[in-house]
């Protein structure tokens, strides 16, 4: 698992997980284009999401500016896509 591209946003989740199906939901209803590395089929990556977050709660979502949440609310995510004119 490589670090995220500058250009996209990236989310770190797994299928079990409820705020990981329900921010993938939220991207896919805005129609944000983003990289989902899913943790399950890649159970590496865990230390990646890891790695960039300093937790291990999930989901991770990185943004191109670097930033990153964890766990975010609908309306966190709202906000920074906002923020970066994605939306």
């Amino acid at each position: 698992m490589s670090t995220p591209a500058a250009s996209e946003i990236t989310m770190f989740g797994a299928d079990w997980c409820r705020d990981c199906i329900r921010t993938k939901k939220q991207l896919d209803e805005l129609g944000i284009e983003y990289a989902y590395v899913d943790l399950v089929a890649d159970p590496a990556a865990a230390d990646v999401a890891k790695e960039i977050s300093g937790r291990t709660n999930i989901p991770v979502v990185v943004y191109p500016d670097s930033s990153h949440h964890v766990e975010p609310s609908n309306a966190d995510v709202e906000a920074k896509l906002r923020e970066l004119s994605l939306i």
